[in-house]
């Protein structure tokens, strides 16, 4: 359908909590269908409604050999297990660190027919569900991080964004 632009952390609604989804049908499809694209043209393997200026809680994933899937009101019913990984986000690019997620989780959550279902997920798909929940609930990877890695991150992010800004700029110019 279309390509949304992508915003960056700090932008609004990227740091609040996005608004449950009541109804379902023709314009919840064409978002969702819009965050697919999204995703794929920023080749990223998750993407939510918050990340494209919408506050609803929905997101999509794919991961790379994996079956495309929608999340609309998830909750993540149980989690274990533990390890670090590395995180980027297509609202902080070029940015990346170790994040510590769960390795198990069940979640239960609509598809955009408004079917709910229930499933488990493991390892990366696993990290990738709760890094898509917490875009729902206004938290970016660097909030997991200890503080001393997080303000590392921060201050890479005000540097890296602060490019991009300039490079945007600088498009709208050439063009």
């Amino acid at each position: 359908m279309a390509v949304k632009r992508i915003l960056y952390y700090p932008d609004e609604p990227l740091a609040v909590k996005a608004k449950p989804v009541a109804s379902f049908g023709a314009k919840l499809e064409r978002l969702v269908e819009d965050l697919f694209d999204t995703m794929r043209a920023y080749e990223g393997v998750g993407l939510a409604a918050p990340q494209v200026g919408v506050s609803k809680r929905v997101f999509v994933l794919q991961e790379p050999e994996g079956e495309p899937r929608c999340f609309i009101n998830p909750e993540i019913l149980e989690q274990e297990g533990g390890e670090e990984a590395e995180e980027g986000c297509l609202s902080m690019p070029r940015v990346y660190a170790q994040v510590p997620r769960a390795t198990r989780l069940k979640v239960r959550a609509k598809d955009a027919l408004g079917e709910e279902f229930e499933m488990e997920a493991l390892d990366f798909l696993a990290r990738i569900i709760q890094h898509e929940c917490d875009h729902l609930d206004g938290i970016l990877f660097p909030e997991r991080l200890d503080i001393i890695t997080r303000q590392e991150i921060l201050q890479e992010w005000a540097q890296v964004r602060e490019q991009l800004l300039a490079e945007v700029t600088e498009a709208k110019h050439a063009t």
